[in-house]
């Protein structure tokens, strides 16, 4: 189980908030981020104190004193306008390369934790809501840090030292700024985050359902058109794009009212501040140079402040993303992991024993498994046919614990298999599945995906046992042709015999392949077939199909009935 999914487990008994629960996740990283913060902070304090010495000096210089009195302001002006940008460019590095990592860290996480959901626990998530999720959710873990955490902090210290400072010269000013301040720095983002509320779910709603319209229509093009059926499919596309096109417009429209008030207690804290300032002057209890301070920083202390707005509306929609993730954290795996796994041996070939197997997709509905019997003997290879729902794919997903069982008994190297790691059962028992994919990269890529430490005479042994090395030493680049999304570049047999090679190249003690055939001509099928059993001899094998013909070479051929 990932560190995710545990620290979801005891949630159930008491969640805490979505947003907590991410931001603890991302606290690991506090090291490099502690001194993004610092440093936006020290930017930010850095700009006000360059505009209050300033002023400071400008008016203390029109009163012409000795330069050695203003030495120090003149110093201070110089620094503070070079420390303001090397403080700005110390922001931006660490703060990106803090939040990178640790989004990076968290996207790990957040697939480990998908993982035990695949493939049984997944389909109430559409493919492209689970991108989304993966990809626009995580991504929210940077707003979070940048957007949010930092704006936030710089702030904060930009609007106390203010207060304080004005508070020290002029305590009446003080209170009036620090009033103000408070509300355009509390007030305005939390109605804000109010308002964005509602506007961030339908927005994440929305993104993900578009992200789930384009791949559906991405991978049903030819369906599509084929009935008739693109038109209706781009409209629905377009409705999608046009309400975020519309939730975009109100977020924006409420950051730019927001901004606006904003800028409103910005004039009337200078107007305010200065008022206050000017009767405090006249009546002889503060300086001239003091009163140039006082207004300035009434001024300049808004300007921290101005991001806030956007940081509420982001925060709105991080708050949606930690929800969605939350709940993918919090779907049970369908298979549990048993509390102290047992090891598998290593040594191969290993046998596999089923007894009295019983598994149902749903607890109430029928079994699609019921008192199956099979022995795969370590070695040889053996066929299991059966006609279309007689749950051939079924026993696949419980050989590989993509499925519980809830009666009998599978044993593989004399282990029960629900007292082994789900890791390591598919390390021992894997190959080619039937929604096997191939990845829109090159020829190696795709094998190394089983085996990424192979060597060049690994890969061409494997695409030799599967009849594909021939063709592959044909094509002008090799091994580095690429092929496509899904393999949409090659035959169908040669996409069989890619993902035939890549499992031969895999290794495991136990290969399983299910419907290799899957979609081929009957030519076509029975040459595959041919192959597979020719690369498969020594091997202990479970092949998986609905083809009668071709499998003369089997050592072995059962049949799955009712």
């Amino acid at each position: 189980m990932s560190a995710l999914a545990e620290a979801a487990a005891p949630a159930r008994v008491r969640a805490p908030r979505p947003t907590f629960r991410l931001l603890r996740h991302l606290l690991p990283h506090w090291r490099r981020l502690l001194p993004a913060a610092l440093a936006a902070a020290g930017s930010e304090l850095a700009a006000a104190a360059l505009m209050a010495t300033a002023a400071w000096l400008i008016t203390r210089a029109a009163e012409q004193p000795p330069l050695a009195s203003v030495s120090l302001a003149i110093v201070a002006v110089r620094a503070l306008a070079l420390g303001r940008g090397a403080l700005r460019y110390a922001d931006r590095l660490l703060g990106h390369d803090g939040v990178l990592r640790a989004v990076a860290g968290f996207r790990t996480r957040v697939y480990e934790a998908l993982v035990p959901l695949a493939p049984a626990g997944t389909p109430a998530y559409r493919s492209g809501d689970l991108l989304t999720r993966l990809v626009d959710d995580v991504d929210a873990a940077q707003d979070l840090l940048l957007r949010v955490l930092i704006p936030v902090a710089a702030a904060a210290a930009v609007a106390l030292a203010a207060t304080a400072t004005a508070t020290v010269l002029l305590p009446s000013a003080g209170v009036l700024l620090g009033l103000l301040l408070a509300m355009a720095g509390l007030l305005v983002p939390a109605l804000v985050l109010v308002l964005s509320r509602r506007a961030g779910r339908a927005e994440k709603a929305a993104r993900a359902e578009l992200a789930a319209l384009a791949v559906d229509v991405t991978r049903g093009a030819a369906d599509l058109a084929a009935y008739g059926a693109r038109g209706r499919a781009h409209e629905r596309v377009r409705d999608a794009s046009a309400r975020i096109a519309a939730l975009e417009r109100h977020k924006a429209l409420t950051v730019s009212l927001a901004s606006g008030v904003v800028l409103l207690l910005q004039g009337g804290a200078s107007v305010g501040v200065t008022w206050v300032a000017l009767g405090a002057h006249a009546a002889g209890t503060l300086p001239a140079v003091q009163l140039t301070v006082v207004a300035v920083l009434a001024l300049v202390s808004f300007e921290a402040l101005t991001p806030l707005p956007a940081a509420a509306r982001r925060l709105a929609g991080v708050r949606s993303s930690a929800r969605r993730l939350a709940d993918l954290f919090d779907t049970p795996p369908p298979v549990a992991e048993p509390p102290s796994a047992v090891p598998i041996p290593v040594g191969k070939p290993l046998g596999v024993d089923i007894t009295g197997l019983r598994v149902r997709h749903r607890p109430e509905g029928p079994p699609a498994l019921d008192g199956v019997n099979l022995r795969l003997e370590p070695g040889r290879r053996t066929v299991l046919l059966g006609a279309s729902g007689s749950g051939k794919s079924t026993l696949i997903a419980a050989l590989m614990r993509f499925v519980p069982y809830e009666a009998g008994s599978i044993r593989v190297g004399g282990r029960e298999l629900r007292d082994c790691a789900g890791h390591d059962v598919r390390r021992a028992i894997t190959g080619m599945t039937q929604d096997a994919h191939v990845f829109h990269t090159t020829i190696r890529a795709n094998l190394l995906l089983a085996r990424p430490g192979a060597t060049d005479a690994e890969l061409r042994e494997a695409a030799r046992r599967a009849r594909l090395l021939d063709w592959i030493e044909s094509l002008p680049s090799h091994w580095d042709t690429p092929v496509g999304g899904d393999g949409s570049t090659l035959s169908g047999g040669q996409r069989q015999r890619l993902l035939l090679a890549r499992a031969l190249l895999a290794d495991p003690p136990v290969l399983v392949l299910d419907e290799p055939t899957e979609g081929l001509d009957p030519d076509t099928s029975a040459a595959v077939l041919a192959d597979i059993l020719d690369a498969t001899r020594g091997r202990t094998t479970l092949m998986v199909t609905h083809e009668q013909a071709g499998l003369a070479a089997a050592d072995r051929i059962v049949i799955l009935d009712s």
